[in-house]
């Protein structure tokens, strides 16, 4: 089971990650982000978009917490995506505002957790049925979930000469003196 720690050390190597793929991403010509490059969410801009589907999907979900957290409150504006496939936005920009507030959500509601919530189960219901699962095993799926779509964004990025950097969660943490 993770720690508040952990939690607290992935939202932030999260946000400052999604900083700098957009920043990449920022770089290229509009149609060069949304040309089909046989990803399986197609372009960068589809996989970007996916990313905060998931991530929209999963941060109401945790409403369901039996903790209100206060961090989670901004979620009750955001509409629910349609599917994983949802398009939030064909503009960088936009979508780049949207993820940043996604990420101030998500580093806020990591300041707020205690290690009992993370042992907590949390229910919630999807395409394949209901399911109740500890808390902090799902927000060990969630960043690792973008995890994975951002590694595949950086590829795509990469095939266009345009490398993001370090990505490993190593380089987030802390060394011990």
């Amino acid at each position: 089971m993770p720690t508040r720690e952990d939690i607290v050390l992935l939202a932030s190597y999260n946000a400052s990650m999604n900083t700098t793929v957009y920043a990449a991403a920022a770089t290229l010509p509009a149609d060069a982000l949304s040309a089909d490059r046989g990803a399986f969410f197609g372009s960068i801009l589809g996989t970007l978009n996916h990313i905060v589907a998931g991530d929209t999907i999963w941060l109401q979900r945790y409403q369901r917490h039996p903790n209100t957290f206060r961090a989670l409150e901004p979620m009750r504006g955001i509409a629910t995506p349609g599917g994983l496939t949802h398009v939030y936005s064909n503009d960088l920009a936009v979508l780049q505002a949207h993820r940043a507030r996604l990420d101030a959500i998500i580093d806020a509601l990591a300041a707020e957790l205690s290690d009992d919530d993370l042992a907590q189960p949390v229910s919630y219901k999807n395409s394949r049925g209901a399911f109740r699962k500890k808390f902090g095993s799902l927000l060990l799926h969630f960043f690792n979930h973008q995890t994975h779509h951002r590694g595949q964004v950086s590829t795509l990025l990469s095939q266009s000469n345009v490398d993001i950097g370090v990505t490993d969660l190593v380089a987030w943490v802390p060394d011990e003196c």
